[in-house]
């Protein structure tokens, strides 16, 4: 019973993790990456599509990216969903776009890691909320009598130290991204 509780949130803090580095893959650095226009919709047959599935994005140097449209005439709706898509970047068209991305200044180096201390914040309010559910179902079964004391105890310890696990390593995903952000 409590060993099945614990894989149920061993496999949700893992989500958790996944989460998060989707999270810290939108914050911006100072190198070139696909990631960064992941987000992006374009206007495709009267249908909003992802940027993936009508152009190939790739890193053409540590600070242009280059978007390689599957169709010639999906150029201007490209280029115009990046420009709207808010992200500061101003795609140069061609055969191909072209997007080069503008150095980081120390001020918005700041920003972008507040950003990754608040995407970090939210994984570890996430993995205290699963630490929460799992303890109150392990009560729950000591309420029924399904357990001991003994075993509501010892899976509440075993709890606790799969979350501080978990903790340590949004913290180190955190100082990653940080340096990264802070590199020039």
């Amino acid at each position: 019973m409590i060993n099945d509780l614990k894989k149920d949130g061993e496999v949700r803090m893992k989500k958790t993790l996944e989460s998060l580095e989707q999270g810290f893959s939108k914050v911006r650095t100072g190198r070139a990456s696909p990631a960064i226009l992941k987000d992006v919709m374009v206007p495709y047959y009267g249908a909003d599509t992802p940027l993936a599935q009508v152009a190939n994005v790739g890193v053409e140097d540590s600070r242009t990216l280059i978007v390689q449209p599957y169709e010639r005439t999906m150029i201007g709706a490209i280029d115009k969903a990046i420009r709207m898509a808010d992200l500061g970047l101003n795609p140069v068209s061609g055969d191909v776009i072209r997007v080069p991305l503008p150095a980081l200044t120390e001020e918005t180096r700041r920003d972008m890691q507040k950003v990754a201390r608040a995407e970090a914040e939210n994984a570890r309010v996430a993995l205290r909320n699963i630490r929460r559910d799992i303890l109150a179902d392990i009560k729950e079964l000591l309420k029924e009598k399904e357990i001991s004391e003994d075993e509501e105890r010892k899976g509440n310890d075993d709890v606790q130290k799969l979350t501080d696990k978990y903790v340590g390593e949004v913290d180190r995903m955190l100082a990653s991204k940080e340096q990264d952000l802070m590199q020039v």
